[in-house]
């Protein structure tokens, strides 16, 4: 058994020596409930960096504790079961699946995957059948008032993420009329525009980025699906319509730093804001369960159908 282990940090980018690889066994018997998995896939993700401060910064996300397993979004085999809903060979998931190459877990924490859904390929959900597409498609949904006919213009930050490419292809399929995408390579943006069917993208790391996004966006901005915060956000909510959206999904440009969540705007960019009657409240994606289980089907719909591109 090979667990993952954590050292704590604040202010700062992760290194290598934040953590540790360790080798260990676990107990040869499971009690009644328990199961016995095998870890196929482990979900690395930013929001992780939160984790690593004593103060996530969030109610919902616990810290990783020093030197304990890291845990996070995961899928396993189940080896063994003593819990009466699951057997050997079930796939199943878990949003806080320890990072180890085998675990004993508690059953009834676990929920049983249905592979056939998206078309035999396990990770996919924890991507885009998983909390990632739930957090493009609920978010959309519900904080980004797209309306099909409105000819409505949106821009996705940190566009070629699984969350964010995800984004942009269900903007347009919920009825957004132009989607651009901001990223930080050409061959990101090559891959947006070409295959997952963005109108146009910007690479942030070349050129003026508001020179671009005027150019593109010649009738404003009324959706802003924002992964990333800081200086790419500021210039596009500075030119956003009245009365659009921003949808809140991530600040990854500030994950780094100590600062609250979400972090304030520039007081120029806030001014801008409250004058544009701009929406911008913090998005969860937990509050929405009650639509997990329509919205996973719905994605795993267009993606059977190839209309989302993974």
């Amino acid at each position: 058994l090979f667990d993952f282990k954590i050292i704590l940090g604040k202010n700062g980018v992760p290194v290598a020596e934040n953590f540790r690889l360790e080798q260990s066994t676990i107990a040869d018997t499971i009690q009644v409930g328990q199961v016995r998995v095998r870890t196929l896939y482990l979900s690395v993700d930013p929001y992780m960096r939160c984790r690593m401060n004593e103060d996530t910064g969030s109610d919902y996300l616990l810290p990783w504790q020093l030197s304990e397993v890291a845990d996070g979004g995961g899928i396993g085999v189940v080896e063994e079961s003593k819990h009466d809903n699951l057997a050997k060979g079930d796939f199943v998931t878990s949003f806080n699946w320890p990072w180890q190459t085998m675990a004993v877990l508690d059953g009834s924490l676990l929920q049983k995957l249905v592979p056939q859904l998206v078309n035999g390929r396990l990770s996919y959900f924890l991507g885009a059948a998983g909390i990632t597409g739930l957090t493009a498609l609920l978010g959309i949904k519900e904080k980004g008032h797209v309306a099909v006919g409105a000819n409505q213009t949106m821009v996705v930050s940190g566009a070629a993420g699984a969350c964010g490419s995800l984004a942009g292809q269900i903007g347009r399929l919920e009825g957004c009329s132009r989607v651009v995408g901001i990223a930080g390579t050409d061959e990101k943006c090559s891959i947006l525009v070409q295959e997952m069917g963005f109108d146009a993208a910007i690479n942030y790391k070349k050129g003026n980025v508001a020179e671009q996004l005027r150019e593109l966006c010649p009738g404003g901005v009324d959706v802003y699906f924002d992964n990333v915060g800081g200086d790419i956000s500021d210039t596009v909510i500075s030119q956003m319509n009245q009365n659009s959206h921003i949808i809140l999904c991530g600040q990854i440009s500030q994950y780094n730093k100590d600062v609250p969540y979400p972090p304030p705007l520039p007081p120029d960019i806030e001014k801008i804001q409250k004058e544009k009657n701009i929406t911008r409240e913090r998005f969860l994606v937990l509050n929405y369960m009650d639509k997990q289980e329509a919205s996973i089907l719905q994605l795993c719909q267009w993606i059977q159908e190839g209309k989302l591109k993974v």
